[in-house]
């Protein structure tokens, strides 16, 4: 392919416009989390990777939590296990996270280190259960408010705590942390943890500048039937109406979770992105436009400029 003069130009002023954002990360850390609805499509899931590479390049440390839902959902069925899915979060019995752990730390981590590889972006595979990394435990029974019943998750984990030292130290060594969310309780009891809540716990956890959430959705919708209804940034207060007036569904009920919670832990900004689109995290990252929904603290604290592009 010959570039043009007139490409050229632009991609110099692209470059240009990127510089403060690139000289402002450059060694701090971002978190970034993908659902498996992304791990269905090839194409899809190389142009994720392709945007988290060109962070590490720039000098990011990047830690890459990813889930598989969709995934493990079709492997349970072609296995003839159950599969159920309350309040966004999965039920998961012994069969289910024999499932689970097959599609997590096998098919979908492996498949990324493959693209990584491909990309020469130096990664390494590693789960909640390694070294320690998360420390959960089983979730006990819950009355659901919907409906009264006393649900029991089965082997599905809350966290107790985290210990990122073992992603210190890979990323200390410029490599970059691919993690599945699959954990395990102080006996070795395989547990599944929200990939959503990992992320939130790590970025808590590594003190990182950004936990970046790659969704199916362009952001945060006001209306969840009007694509065209992005919020380009929002708070704590403004999402906690969100969820009130019912404008957060079933799947993303655990990412306003996570959100909070990483807010609350320190993370100075969230942000939710579409995976579909080519530049969903670097246009966020690195332009003052921005391509999906900022989350932060407090509103007032973001400048003028910030909230006229709501990027970066």
């Amino acid at each position: 392919m010959i570039m043009q003069p007139a490409d050229q130009a632009l991609a110099i002023r692209a470059l240009k416009s990127a510089a403060p954002y690139i000289r402002m990360y450059r060694g701090k850390t971002f978190v970034v989390k993908a659902g498996g609805g992304v791990f269905g499509d090839d194409a899809s899931t190389r142009v994720l990777i392709e945007q988290i590479a060109i962070l590490h390049y720039f000098g990011v440390r990047v830690v890459f939590v990813h889930g598989g839902g969709p995934q493990v959902t079709e492997l349970a069925r072609a296995l003839g296990v159950n599969s159920r899915m309350v309040e966004g979060r999965r039920v998961t019995d012994r069969e289910a996270i024999d499932v689970t752990a097959m599609v997590l730390n096998g098919t979908i981590n492996t498949g990324i280190l493959a693209i990584c590889r491909e990309l020469n972006l130096e990664a390494v595979g590693v789960s909640g259960v390694d070294a320690g990394l998360i420390r959960a435990h089983r979730r006990p029974p819950v009355r659901l408010a919907s409906s009264g019943e006393i649900l029991d998750y089965g082997f599905v984990g809350d966290i107790d705590a985290v210990d990122p030292t073992v992603l210190s130290k890979l990323l200390d060594n410029g490599l970059m942390p691919v993690v599945s969310p699959l954990s395990a309780d102080d006996d070795g009891v395989l547990l599944n943890v929200n990939a959503d809540t990992v992320a939130a716990a790590i970025a808590a956890a590594l003190d990182a500048e950004k936990l970046i959430l790659c969704t199916g959705a362009p952001g945060i919708l006001a209306n969840l039937e009007d694509p065209g209804s992005l919020i380009s940034y929002t708070d704590l207060e403004g999402l906690a109406r969100l969820r009130e007036d019912g404008a957060i569904g079933d799947g993303m009920l655990p990412k306003a979770t996570a959100i909070e919670a990483a807010i609350r832990g320190g993370v100075r900004r969230v942000h939710v992105v579409s995976y579909q689109a080519p530049e969903g995290i670097l246009g966020e990252v690195f332009t003052n436009e921005g391509t999906g929904t900022l989350i932060v603290e407090d509103i007032d604290a973001l400048t003028p400029a910030e909230q006229s592009g709501a990027g970066a």
